[in-house]
Order: C-alpha cells, then structure tokens, then sequence
C-alpha cells in the first residue's frame, strides 16, 4: 500500500483521525483532546492510495523547542512503519527550522522504546494525560 504524508491545512480530518483514535479507542476525553494548538501547528496528514486519511501528526514551536504531538495511526495499519514515517517528517520539519535546538514531545510510556529508536530520551516523571501514563521525551537536534 502506498501511503502519502504532507502539511495540511485540512485540521478538520486531522481532528476526525485523532477522535478516532485517542477518544473513541483510548477513551481520552474529549475537552482533553481539542486544544488551542491546533490553531499555530503545522499539521501532517497521512493518506493511502484512495485519498483516505490514516494517519496524523503536529508540530508547533515552543522557543528553541519543536513540540511533536497527537501522533496516531488508524488501527488497521499499525505495526507497518506509518508512525515511524510520521515521525520522520515531524523531524525533517522541526529540523528546516534552524533556531530550533531540539525536538520534545510526550510519549505513552507504552511507546517510549518507539520513539527511543530516533534518539529521543526520556526526561523528568511519569504523568497522566487523558488518562493514560506518558513521559516526556527530547531529541538534541
């Protein structure tokens, strides 16, 4: 299967994906979902070969710092290197951007050994987000 990443603008099948997977699937509650960074994020989408959306990722800025986030893959396609793709062009966009030093996001502790794989380090303690353990992660650019 061909599948195809790039910025979007299209927030609102961005949105519908993440619904999907964080709300429905891992049972984060909605308010929880939906934020204010949406509206300053560089927004990924994934699309298979028939235009259907099946992954998503974000990128915004803070300071020196690019912020990944609400990375999700449709279930049917996990496990086949989606996310990694999703993350490497989160990486390529933070790193087009010389003032930022370093990559960080917050990994669901069950993927902290996935993102280790990029050179990602854990940092600081466990803490609840939407109800489920995660840790924060940095990447020395």
């Amino acid at each position: 299967m061909t599948v195809t990443i790039a910025p979007t603008e299209d927030v609102k099948t961005c949105i519908a994906l993440r619904i999907e997977v964080f709300v429905e699937e891992q049972k984060v509650p909605f308010e929880e979902e939906i934020d204010d960074l949406d509206d300053i994020a560089t927004h990924f989408l994934a699309r298979d070969e028939a235009g259907v959306a099946v992954g998503t990722a974000r990128v915004f800025e803070e300071g020196e710092i690019g912020k990944i986030g609400r990375v999700c893959v449709v279930e049917t396609l996990r496990g086949t290197g989606l996310g990694a793709r999703l993350i490497e062009a989160c990486l390529a966009e933070i790193r087009s951007r010389p003032h930022l030093k370093k990559a960080k996001l917050g990994a669901q502790n069950h993927a902290i050994g996935f993102y280790e794989r990029f050179g990602f380090r854990t940092i600081g303690e466990v803490y609840m987000d939407g109800g489920i353990p995660h840790t924060d992660m940095v990447l020395v650019l």
